[in-house]
């Protein structure tokens, strides 16, 4: 699968500017009101009672800020965050390991909480609850296990898909926050941000321009906002216009909803060829020479968030809002 420009997922170019960019405060914080708000409060509450905040878990599509959410929650705590990845602790060893080095209200952050072993899951049981490690030492019948108390501390889990996490490690997280998509309002005010950061000059249509196809997210808005300032610095005087703006997304291909040309191509398969569908997903993969798997979660989710796309239990439909975009005519209008 080929990187894409309007890919919610992280690249290797996002790490250097993504930590130039990324709030430390939640006055910085663009967006997501609500959980913003709670967070807070539960802050708040933690550091007058000076004990670490209930565990946290933050889901919702990736690039819209569970890390960066997660790093202002340490930073408005005052304590040290420790990093890591479901898929990079692959033995309960490695878990202890971590918990036994936190300081007391230290925060444990976990990306991609869902993919962790079960074996580890099951230690991290305890240690969430009781602050306690049960260490089994030796083997056969000499084998015995041992309690390790932990120093309080606070967990943040972040995941794309929630609905794989088990009841149990669910149920013992004490604030659940789902993570929006943004709005194309904060989407410009994120852009602008990021441009005073890079010391780029952005007129506010052009800064709106590039927020309306961000697909509402921040990740793809500072990543179209880069190739953007290359177009302005090449072919400008260094000034993002809009005018500027939109010749630089038709040269990159990125249309005014933010589909690319893998989402044309995907959309014209299924209107040209199957007359809008239902057509199933293996045939689809077929055609546009992509994973079937890679379809249903890459390229699908934002096509069926804006309806242009349906899913039926006969296969997949192109909707009178995609041929309109196309610029087809839908059937239903063609039959009248």
């Amino acid at each position: 699968m080929e990187e894409r420009l309007v890919s919610a997922n992280l690249m290797m170019e996002d790490h250097t500017v993504e930590l130039s960019l990324r709030p430390r405060y939640l006055a910085e914080y663009i967006g997501q009101s609500q959980a913003k708000e709670n967070l807070k409060v539960y802050i708040e509450a933690a550091k007058m009672r000076n004990e670490a905040l209930d565990h946290v878990l933050l889901y919702g599509p990736p690039g819209l800020g569970k890390t960066t959410l997660s790093n202002i929650i340490a930073n408005e705590l005052g304590v040290n965050i420790r990093t890591t990845s479901g898929p990079a602790i692959e033995r309960p060893g490695d878990l202890a390991a971590i918990l036994t080095n936190l300081q007391e209200n230290d925060v444990l952050f976990i990306d991609e909480i869902h993919r962790l072993n079960r074996s580890v899951e099951e230690v991290l049981y305890p240690a969430m609850e009781d602050f306690a490690l049960d260490i089994i030492i030796g083997k056969g019948p000499s084998a015995r296990s041992v309690r390790l108390d932990l120093p309080p501390f606070t967990l943040i889990g972040a995941t794309t898909r929630a609905g794989l996490l088990s009841s149990p490690l669910r149920d013992r997280f004490g604030v659940v926050s789902r993570l929006e998509y943004y709005t194309v309002d904060e989407l410009s005010f994120i852009v602008s941000r990021a441009a005073d950061i890079l010391q780029v000059q952005i007129m506010g249509e052009a800064a709106a321009e590039i927020g309306s196809r961000s697909r509402g997210t921040p990740r793809i808005a500072n990543r179209l906002l880069k190739r953007v300032r290359d177009f302005a610095q090449v072919r400008g005087d260094g000034v993002i216009t809009e005018s500027l703006a939109m010749e630089a997304m038709r040269l990159i291909q990125v249309d005014p909803l933010g589909l690319d040309q893998i989402d044309h191509k995907l959309l014209e398969a299924i209107i040209k060829s199957f007359r809008g569908g239902p057509v199933g997903l293996d045939t689809i993969a077929a055609m546009i020479g992509e994973e079937s798997q890679t379809i249903e979660d890459v390229y699908e989710p934002y096509l069926l968030q804006i309806g242009f796309l349906q899913r039926t239990p006969r296969g997949r439909m192109a909707t009178d809002l995609a041929y309109r975009h196309l610029g087809f005519t839908p059937p239903s209008e063609a039959s009248t």
